[in-house]
């Protein structure tokens, strides 16, 4: 039996779309058991959800004492429900905060696939959901405890099932209410997850399809009626209940202090020029990125049939308006990536040229090489001898999934390439983000200081005194791990916990301050050990000291009466 044919079998029914989700639970899955929590967001977010959990108030989002308004509720809803059903707020196992975000990955590639086996054929289809779930860019987010993922297969539902709808259409047909429901369900959800995202990805796709088509009828066929009764059934008591909790404070929050400024400049420091998703496209898609030039030719060559049509309608908006935002992160333009899976996967249909191979192949061997020597660099860097073994595994696999599939293509083999590559590279990052990273112990200070308190029993969940004071280090990871209450504060406050039994965790520049106020007290430090390394987010060498603490003991004799 034939690849093709055995593709066909795959795709047929819901087995292409079964098929795309399990890929993308192999991408995902292992990550997310393996990685240690991540900063900053990806804490903050868990944190907030286990709060809720804490203090059973799911309206308002905080971050210890502080407002955390910046996204509405849904993923923290998503968690909880994660939480409470595999395990429980005071485990801190990251693992089960990061279970949405997996699932709204397998969407992803599900939805993915049934839409385009609408507007293409199953074999297409199956092909296009499994792009979209091998991707590094969506494989990376199903493991991470926010909310692009979640997003990402949100909207990618919504936008697989207006793509049934207009396939329907074009037959003179009416799609069904089950189709309907999905559209107007995905965006309920993605407006409660990430606010306008995902509608104006849908908006965006709908305005350029009346344009393209010089006709907009069948849009009248998408159940405005019932459908928007339903998304202010999902979206509207949230909103009125936080409007009313914060006197109407979230709101000024989440626009005035996290929508404009992104739209202003920067926020943050992540500013990048127009063009910064387009560049770093070929290694986020990989290892599918052997087809992306040929998707691209596709979209060109091919634009009057439907189905292109309505990836490119979907595409280009919405990648242009991530590209204009002054702020940009690399997960931005995840919304988009279904329409480019599709574009890559309908390239596999017919022989492609010579020049899209060359450039197609060219690009695979180099971002297979560029994750090889990502790989190189993080053992040496930050590893030792012990790593050696993954870094070699994980280095082999991602050139094995540049190369294999260069070749494979050079010879005209689309389909064959892009599965050899698929496999591998799927292999390339389980190998990376299971075996390797999590073994890059410098990089994860926040782990390494909770297990030190954990083997020193000085940890509040090992029973100890808490809460544990932290001067000079304020990662949202460590908060996670050592508990809500965790206090951060200054040279004079780590030394009072000292003074009350509590232990102290003091970053080397906060170590002249802290000794003199235990001086003061007349305390002499202990400490339990050391732990250093690279905090990541700011790019800072840290060196943390843990501190056990010590009781001050009233020497006057207890007078007698």
């Amino acid at each position: 039996m034939t690849l093709e044919s055995r593709l066909d079998d795959w795709s047929r029914g819901w087995r292409g779309p079964l098929f795309a989700a399990l890929v993308a639970l192999v991408a995902g899955l292992p990550g997310l058991f393996a990685m240690p929590p991540l900063d900053r967001d990806e804490s903050r977010f868990a944190q907030a959800t286990s709060q809720m959990l804490e203090t059973g108030d799911y309206v308002v989002i905080k971050f210890q004492d502080q407002p955390r308004f910046k996204k509405p509720v849904g993923i923290h809803w998503l968690q909880a429900a994660s939480v409470t059903l595999l395990s429980n707020a005071e485990d801190r196992r990251i693992w089960a905060y990061r279970i949405p975000s997996l699932l709204g990955a397998m969407l992803a590639a599900a939805a993915c696939a049934w839409g385009a086996a609408a507007l293409f054929d199953p074999r297409t289809g199956l092909l296009s959901g499994a792009i979209l779930g091998a991707t590094f860019l969506l494989s990376s987010e199903a493991f991470i405890a926010k909310t692009d993922a979640a997003l990402c297969g949100t909207t990618t539902l919504a936008m697989a099932a207006l793509a049934r709808i207009y396939a329907a259409q074009l037959k003179g047909e009416s799609a069904g209410k089950p189709t309907k429901l999905a559209f107007w369900l995905g965006l309920s959800v993605a407006a409660l997850i990430k606010g306008p995202v995902g509608l104006l990805v849908a908006l965006f796709a709908l305005v350029a399809l009346a344009i393209w088509d010089r006709k907009a009828a069948w849009m009248k066929d998408l159940g405005w009626t019932w459908g928007l009764i339903l998304f202010a059934a999902v979206t509207l008591p949230w909103a009125m209940m936080i409007t009313v909790a914060t006197d109407g404070g979230f709101w000024g929050a989440a626009v005035g202090g996290d929508l404009a400024p992104k739209m202003a400049g920067g926020q943050e420091g992540h500013a990048g020029p127009f063009g910064y998703h387009a560049l770093l496209a070929p290694l986020l898609a990989f290892p599918a990125t052997l087809l992306l030039p040929a998707g691209l030719v596709v979209a060109w060559t091919k634009r009057k049939e439907p189905g292109v049509r309505f990836a490119v309608c979907w595409l280009v908006p919405t990648w242009l308006m991530f590209e204009a935002l002054p702020t940009k992160l690399v997960h931005y333009e995840l919304p988009a990536y279904g329409a480019l899976a599709m574009l890559m996967a309908a390239a596999v249909r017919a022989p492609l040229g010579g020049v899209v191979r060359w450039i197609g192949g060219g690009l695979s061997v180099l971002m297979g090489a560029l994750l090889a020597a990502v790989a190189i660099y993080g053992q040496k860097q930050f590893g030792t001898g012990a790593d050696l073994a993954w870094t070699i595994l994980a280095a082999a696999l991602a050139l094995a999934a540049g190369i294999v599939g260069a070749v494979l293509l050079l010879r005209r083999h689309s389909a064959r390439a892009l599965v050899m590559a698929g496999a591998l590279g799927v292999g390339a990052h389980v190998a990376l983000t299971a075996g390797l990273l999590p073994r890059l112990e410098p990089l994860f200070l926040s782990k390494d200081v909770a297990d030190a308190l954990d083997r020193a029993r000085l940890s509040p969940r090992s029973g100890a005194a808490g809460p544990v004071a932290v001067t000079g280090y304020a990662e949202p990871s460590l908060i996670f791990q050592l508990g809500t209450a965790t206090e951060l504060t200054d040279g004079d406050g780590a030394a009072d916990a000292i003074s009350e039994g509590r232990p102290a965790v003091v970053e080397g520049r906060e170590e002249k301050p802290f000794r003199a106020a235990m001086a003061q007290l007349g305390l002499t430090p202990h400490p339990v050990g050391t732990i250093a390394g690279l905090n990541y987010s700011d790019g800072d060498q840290e060196r943390l000291t843990i501190y056990r603490g010590e009781p001050q003991v009233d020497d006057q004799p207890e007078t007698q009466p």
